[in-house]
């Protein structure tokens, strides 16, 4: 079936509105990545952001259409074509795909309470649940920094290292050090790694994406970076990195449909569409997760 926006299951184009273009110097046509640039994104952050999808064997340098070496400054970045002079690989760290459709999903309420306690508000917009002193959280919702679906991989590489309140059962991937409270279309964001948290730059709001509430180069405050319970840097520093992964490195990882209208063959077009195996485990881990005996760690 086709829509104006194309097939229901297909998933969308990252590299599609990007502004910014990166390629290798020494041909000036291989593609390396790219960049939908929004507010806050300056040169230094291009450059920082750039080493973390390609390994430089020694010093490098970023160039532009002029072959003028672009400075590491905290100007805004310039839309255009860039180029890197150096010696580097692409970065095979994985990226791990995360996507849920609307109808499934599993949280702990422990987890989401605590979260809603410790936050009281949208951590990235600043807004306030403000029925919260009648339970009322309507358009909030507690999300994971790292996915619940992934907790063997948070368990291989002891992500759990890094956490020092454990969750009321005993999980550490369901402390509240990782959850963050977001307004419900902002978690969707989050998630899908349009909207990411740089804790290397004062903690600043970088958008992947088109920007629709003003947040991108804006910071979190000061507040809930004082908050001894927040979440630790490491946590938020591997999910800039995934988005950074997901939106820059070569044509990005696809954008998977998650609405999928009553009647539809969900599993079908998940089956029929890109990374098919690794959106099924993931989806699967979600639907049932709650069934399953809780893993220790």
């Amino acid at each position: 079936m086709l829509t104006p926006f194309g097939h229901l299951g297909m998933a969308a184009d990252r590299s599609i509105g990007r502004n910014i273009h990166l390629y290798d110097a020494k041909d000036r046509v291989t593609l390396l990545g790219g960049l939908i640039l929004t507010n806050g994104v300056t040169k230094f952050n291009f450059y920082s952001m750039v080493k973390i999808f390609l390994l430089f064997q020694s010093s490098f340098s970023i160039e532009d259409k002029t072959s003028a070496t672009l400075e590491r400054n905290e100007e805004p970045l310039p839309r255009g074509n860039y180029y890197v002079v150096g010696s580097f690989t692409v970065s095979n760290e994985p990226f791990l795909t995360r996507t849920i459709s609307l109808s499934t999903g599993s949280r702990l309420q422990s987890f989401r309470d605590e979260i809603r306690r410790r936050d009281g508000r949208c951590v990235i917009t600043g807004k306030i649940a403000l029925g919260a002193y009648r339970n009322h959280w309507k358009g909030f919702e507690a999300a994971h920094i790292f996915p619940l679906a992934y907790q063997g991989h948070w368990v291989q590489h002891n992500f759990a290292r890094w956490i020092t309140i454990p969750a009321a059962n005993g999980e550490t991937i369901n402390s509240k050090q990782n959850g963050l409270l977001l307004r419900a279309d902002i978690h969707g964001l989050f998630d899908n790694y349009d909207i990411s948290i740089n804790p290397d730059d004062n903690y600043k709001i970088i958008c992947f994406a088109d920007d629709g509430d003003d947040i991108a180069g804006k910071f979190l405050d000061e507040q809930f970076r004082s908050d001894p319970d927040r979440p630790p840097d490491e946590l938020l520093r591997w999910h800039f990195r995934q988005a950074v992964f997901a939106n820059m490195r070569g044509a990005g990882e696809p954008i998977f449909e998650i609405d999928f209208p009553p009647g539809s063959d969900v599993l079908g077009e998940m089956c029929g569409g890109p990374k098919a195996a690794e959106r099924m485990e993931f989806e699967l881990f979600n639907r049932f997760a709650l069934h399953a005996a809780p893993q220790q760690q």
